[in-house]
This record gives C-alpha cells, sequence and structure tokens, in this order.
C-alpha cells in the first residue's frame, strides 16, 4: 500500500495493531475458562470417572472417599453406609476382608444437570476365606453439583 501522507499510514498501522491485540486476548480469554463450555463428551469423561474412582475407593475401603462421589444423604450415600457398616461386622470375625469391584460402563446419558449410566459391575467380597461373587447390571443415576458430577441413586440391580 502505498499512503500519500505519514498521518493515513499511522492510522492502518493502529489498526492492524488493534485487530491483533483483540485476537490475542480472545485467545488469552478463552484459554482460561478451565475447559471452556461443558459438552456432553467432556461431562461424559467426568461421569465415567466418578464411576470407576467410586469402584476405586470401595476396593480401597476408603468410606469418606467413596462417599465423596455421592450426594450427602442420598440413597447411593446410604449404600455406601451400609456396605461400611457390613465390612466392619466382617471383620469382628476375620482378620481379612478385601473387597473387589470391576466396572465396565455401557452407555452414558447426559441430559443437562442429570446423566444415567448402564453399568455392568462385577464384585468380590472375600472374608474369613470365603469369597461371594456378585455380577450385576444397573443404571447408575448422577447429578452435576457445580462443576462436579455426584451418584445420587441406582436402578434395582438385575443379577446374571
Amino acid at each position: 500500500m502505498i499512503f500519500k501522507d505519514k498521518e493515513g499510514f499511522k492510522k492502518m498501522k493502529r489498526k492492524y495493531f488493534l485487530i491483533i491485540l483483540l485476537l490475542v486476548l480472545s485467545i488469552f480469554i478463552s484459554g482460561c475458562s478451565d475447559g471452556g463450555i461443558a459438552t456432553p463428551a467432556n461431562d461424559e469423561a467426568k461421569i465415567k470417572g466418578v464411576l470407576y474412582d467410586y469402584c476405586l475407593a470401595l476396593n480401597d475401603q476408603n468410606w469418606s472417599k467413596a462417599k465423596s462421589y455421592c450426594i450427602y444423604g442420598s440413597d447411593s450415600y446410604y449404600n455406601v453406609c451400609v456396605k461400611e457398616d457390613a465390612v466392619q461386622v466382617l471383620y469382628q470375625y476375620c482378620n481379612v476382608v478385601s473387597l473387589t469391584y470391576y466396572i465396565d460402563i455401557i452407555n452414558v446419558n447426559v441430559n443437562g444437570n442429570y446423566a444415567d449410566a448402564y453399568i455392568n459391575v462385577q464384585s468380590v467380597v472375600t472374608a474369613c476365606g470365603y469369597a461371594e461373587n456378585y455380577n450385576i447390571n444397573q443404571t447408575a443415576y448422577l447429578q452435576k453439583i457445580g462443576t462436579n458430577w455426584k451418584l445420587y441413586d441406582a436402578s434395582e440391580p438385575i443379577y446374571n
């Protein structure tokens, strides 16, 4: 471009500078949004993480961590309390009690702040040298609280 005066050149230079500055700022701001807009794919990954971590906490008998994946006072929270009490009773008679949960997440459906996940759970409870195996299919129900997904209920299990 050929400018007849220096003022025209300065104005054009200033416009380009402002455009580039706006682009850089918009990229910077979008990068600071902690993942941006929640998409079903992001939510699905978070839900799967909650389900896997919940089972790991049960395997470790880390009851407070398992409860942290549940909405306080919900059926899921209550079920962790029941498991904890049952394991404590078993420890009165056995030195070693182990829980092993394997989860296969078959399908996840997200609908706003609610989701359901169809899962297959295989569990083994071992105490006093005896083992009980369970293989169930059920639907886990979750609710989004803030940015976190939490379990609040599950369908009646279908034993295989």
